[in-house]
């Protein structure tokens, strides 16, 4: 069986993120245990050869790079539906969200959030009207949809109105490489990036629906109410409409506590979270939240919002809050700083709630959809 995918997503050198992590972790497991099947990698731009992932890979370079509306119509529904009309695959799949509505081989589409349909000012308006158009026909034409999350998967019922039996479900899961740091590592972690001090750790891209304003408003608050020395280091790249969080961060009374990192290395990231105090993560939407599981399988508390998919995730093995209340994440600041064994039960809870998530078993169910698909 010949199947076609999408793997935009699989940028050269480390930029890999949500929607690239789950592309790559699942594609390397599908490709690896199904190695009668060749698999046609469909890329954007020049490729790095780590991402063929076994023999039966064959890489297509297709033009332009899709990085923009107007590019992702010229790509899906120029280059990919032109290559499919082609080759006739037995399967597209697409695993961030996009297909082509220009073809009959069955389409496999993994829908990461809603956030656009939610929050649509949260993007620029070509973005949106692109979105707007496009997502509920990619999700009705496709002969398979598969939701990162169970609350994603009831959002495509309820918004999209599609039947839920023909929606799969198939968690993120975490790298092996995140596992707690020994006490000499979290010193040297903490001297190297808060000056020895303790800290929360935010993990993300820098964007409106992460809620950065309000948890620098809320870690003011904090700063101001108990006098701790703890700082706040924040890590991800500078995305979407950032500008409020900047605007946030320079009026904030405690800006010289807040450290923003950018972007680090998956190593160093791993010593970041076994540091920390506790990770807080606090959007106001999202589809999985891969932050939550990383921070657990660091030994690493968590603070995490109360809604979406963020509580099927965390288990009970995180503190709650609603993210549009600073109040209410200030408080749990104020707890998790305060109580050590606060901290130590979610650790414990944590290390417990990992285990239901396994890239291995993913992988397979993401190959089952396909197999329904063909």
């Amino acid at each position: 069986m010949h199947i076609a995918v999408n793997v935009r997503f699989l940028l050269p050198g480390n930029k890999l993120e949500g929607i690239g992590r789950f592309t790559y972790e699942t594609l390397r497991r599908v490709v690896q245990q199904q190695p009668e099947h060749t698999f046609h990698f469909l890329f954007d731009r020049p490729f790095d050869p780590k991402y063929l992932f076994g023999p039966n890979v064959v890489p297509h370079v297709l033009v332009p790079p899709a990085r923009h509306p107007f590019l992702f119509m010229a790509w899906f529904e120029g280059a990919v539906a032109g290559w499919l009309a082609i080759h006739r695959p037995a399967v597209f799949l697409s695993p961030d969200g996009h297909t082509t509505l220009l073809t009959k081989v069955p389409r496999v589409t993994v829908i990461h959030d809603l956030a656009l349909e939610h929050f649509p000012d949260d993007v620029g308006i070509v973005q949106r009207q692109y979105y707007h158009f496009f997502t509920p026909r990619f999700v009705r034409a496709s002969a398979r949809i598969v939701a990162v999350s169970e609350a994603t998967k009831q959002d495509v019922v309820a918004t999209y109105g599609i039947d839920p039996q023909r929606i799969s479900v198939v968690y993120n899961a975490v790298d092996e490489q995140f596992r707690p740091s020994s006490k000499t590592q979290q010193t040297e972690t903490r001297i190297r990036f808060s000056g020895g001090a303790p800290y929360f750790l935010f993990v993300g891209a820098l964007q409106p629906r992460k809620n950065l304003v309000n948890l620098l408003r809320a870690f003011d608050q904090f700063k101001t109410r108990t006098g701790a020395a703890t700082k706040l280091l924040i890590v991800g790249r500078k995305a979407w409409n950032a500008g409020p969080i900047f605007d946030q961060y320079q009026q904030m009374q405690h800006r010289a506590d807040v450290l923003l990192t950018g972007r680090v290395t998956d190593a160093e990231l791993v010593q970041l979270y076994g540091a920390a105090l506790a990770t807080v993560y606090v959007p106001y939407l999202e589809g999985f939240g891969i932050p939550i599981i990383e921070a657990q399988a660091c030994g690493c508390p968590v603070i995490t919002s109360n809604l979406s998919s963020l509580p099927e995730v965390a288990g009970d093995a995180a503190l709650l809050v609603d993210p549009f209340s600073v109040e209410s994440i200030a408080e749990a600041l104020a707890n998790v700083q305060s109580d050590s064994t606060l901290r130590a039960q979610l650790i414990e809870r944590g290390k417990l709630n990992i285990r239901r998530f396994s890239w291995d078993k993913s992988a397979a169910e993401l190959w089952q959809a396909v197999s329904l698909a063909a």
